[in-house]
C-alpha cells in the first residue's frame, strides 16, 4: 500500500534564488483551476477509499503539485542540461525535447543545452556517440515529425560511466524521456550522483506507449496511437464486410496492459471481441472465442478482432529464456495462432473463413503528435523543466486527475498500471462489442 513517505520528492537542497518565473506564481490562491505551491494532489478520490485507510487526514497519501516555484535551486546563468530518450518510439518524443529546450531558455535562461544520442548508450564513451548541442533554433521544427532527433536504445549501461560522462560534461540537469525501464536507469543515475554527494538533478517525463506507468495518468503519445490504431479497426470492418465470412483481425501494442487496445476500440466503435492481457479467454469450447466468432459471422457476416500483443500468451508456444535488450520477455505471437485457429475452426465446421490480419503497432510509434498530444508534452515538459530547476531530483512529472504532479520514481517503477477487470473501462468495452464478460 502507497503511503505518504512513498510520495515524497527528494530535493538536493532549498532552493534559495528568486525565479524568473515569480511574478507569475505570487498572489496566486487555491482554486479550482491552480494548486498552490504548499497544496498536495490526493491519491484516492473516493470516500470508501480513504476511510479504508484508517489514518488522519494529513497522513493520506498525496502527490506534489507540479508547476513553477517563486524560488529555484540552480543558477539558470550556470547551469547546463541534459537530455536523453531512451528505449521504444513513442508520438511526442520531439514535442518533449522542443519544449524542454524552449522552457529552459525562453523562462529560465538556460541556454546550454546538450542532448545524449542514442538513449543511454550516449551516456558511455565506449558507443563512440558524441552529444549535440540542442539550441531554440536547431528544435524549431522537430514536433512535426516522428520519432526522435536524439535516437534511441535500450537497455542500461554501468551508472558509474554514465555519471562520469555527465561530470564531465558539467551537467546540472538531465531529463530522461522514456519507460519504466528507463526510469529504473534514471533512478540508479539519481542514487550514483547522490553517492558521491553530486547536485546533479535527475527529471523523467515518462514515456510508454501502452500506458502501463502508474500515478502519472495518461502516458503522452498513447492518444496519438489509439486513434490510428482506431483507423485500422475501420478498415479491418472494411475489409471483413466485403469478404465471404470475413473475420477482421487487429493486433495493438501492449506487453501486459491493454489500454491502446480497448480505447481503439472504443473510438472506432465497430469490434466485435476485445482481448487483452488481463482477462483470460479460452479459444475451445461452447464459450470459448472460436464459438462465438463462428457465431457471430453465421449472423451478421463478419467478425472485427482486437487483440493486444500480450494477450492470451498461455495460448501461444513462446520461448520462456528469451529477452530483449530491456529484459522483456520476448512474447508470442497471438496474432498468428488467432488466424490459425479461426481458419482450421471455420474448416472443421465445413466452411471458410476469409481473414484479414493488420498490425500498425511500428506505424504507431512512429507518426507525429496529434494537437492533444502536442499540448500534453508541452505540459508535461514546461512542470519537468520546473521541477528541476527548482533543485527537485529522483522524480517523474505526470499529471493525475487533471492536477500535474511530481511523483518519486521509486512509486512509479514498483508496479504497472493495468486495465482492471472489475473497472469502468472494461465494462465500457464489453458494452461497446457485447461480447461475453466471460470466454472461458
Amino acid at each position: 500500500m502507497v503511503t505518504l513517505a512513498d510520495l515524497q520528492v527528494q530535493k538536493l537542497g532549498e532552493p534559495t534564488l528568486a525565479s524568473p518565473l515569480a511574478s507569475y506564481v505570487e498572489g496566486r490562491t487555491t482554486n479550482q483551476y491552480y494548486v498552490a505551491e504548499g497544496d498536495r494532489i490526493l491519491m484516492d478520490d473516493t470516500l470508501d477509499l480513504i476511510a479504508g485507510r484508517g489514518v488522519p487526514w494529513e497522513e493520506l497519501p498525496t502527490f506534489e503539485a507540479g508547476g513553477p516555484r517563486a524560488r529555484i535551486y540552480f543558477d539558470p546563468r550556470r547551469t547546463k542540461a541534459g537530455i536523453v530518450t531512451c528505449g521504444g518510439l513513442c508520438p511526442g518524443l520531439n514535442n518533449v525535447i522542443r519544449s524542454l529546450v524552449r522552457a529552459l531558455e525562453d523562462h529560465y535562461g538556460v541556454t546550454d543545452v546538450l542532448g545524449f544520442r542514442n538513449g543511454y548508450a550516449g551516456l558511455d564513451p565506449a558507443s563512440g556517440a558524441e552529444p549535440v548541442t540542442l539550441t531554440r533554433e536547431s528544435v524549431a521544427d522537430i514536433h512535426e515529425r516522428g520519432g526522435t532527433v536524439l535516437g534511441s536504445s535500450r537497455g542500461g549501461r554501468d551508472p558509474e560511466v554514465m555519471v562520469d560522462t555527465l561530470v564531465r560534461h558539467g551537467i546540472d540537469i538531465l531529463f530522461v524521456i522514456g519507460g519504466d525501464g528507463s526510469m529504473r536507469g534514471a533512478h540508479v543515475i539519481a542514487e550514483e550522483c547522490r553517492r558521491r554527494g553530486l547536485e546533479i538533478a535527475v527529471v523523467g517525463v515518462p514515456k510508454t506507449i501502452d500506458n502501463d506507468i502508474p500515478h502519472i495518468g495518461q502516458s503522452f503519445g498513447f492518444q496519438t496511437a489509439f486513434a490510428r490504431a482506431a483507423q485500422s479497426i475501420t478498415a479491418a470492418k472494411v475489409e471483413a464486410q466485403a469478404a465471404l465470412n470475413g473475420v477482421g483481425i487487429v493486433q495493438t501494442m501492449g506487453r501486459h496492459a491493454g489500454f491502446i487496445a480497448c480505447y481503439s476500440a472504443l473510438a472506432a466503435q465497430t469490434a466485435n471481441f476485445v482481448l487483452i492481457p488481463e482477462v483470460p479467454f479460452a479459444l475451445e469450447g461452447e464459450n470459448g472465442l472460436l464459438a462465438h466468432v463462428r457465431r457471430r459471422v453465421a449472423d451478421r457476416g463478419f467478425a472485427v478482432i482486437v487483440v493486444a500483443e500480450g494477450a492470451g500468451q498461455e495460448l501461444v508456444a513462446a520461448d520462456p529464456e528469451s529477452v530483449d535488450a530491456s529484459g522483456n520477455a520476448v512474447l508470442g505471437d497471438v496474432g498468428r495462432v488467432l488466424r490459425s485457429r479461426i481458419r482450421a475452426d471455420f474448416a472443421e465446421h465445413g466452411e471458410e473463413a476469409t481473414l484479414r490480419y493488420f498490425n500498425p503497432g511500428y506505424f504507431i510509434r512512429s507518426v507525429p503528435a496529434d494537437p492533444a498530444d502536442a499540448v500534453y508534452c508541452a505540459r508535461l515538459a514546461q512542470t519537468a523543466v520546473h521541477a528541476a530547476m527548482s533543485g527537485r531530483t529522483d522524480m517523474v512529472v505526470g499529471r493525475r486527475k487533471h492536477r500535474f504532479v511530481n511523483v518519486p520514481i521509486p512509486a512509479v517503477t514498483r508496479r504497472a498500471h493495468n486495465v482492471s477487470p472489475d473497472g469502468d473501462l472494461w465494462l465500457s468495452v464489453l458494452e461497446s462489442t457485447a461480447q461475453p464478460r466471460e470466454m472461458v
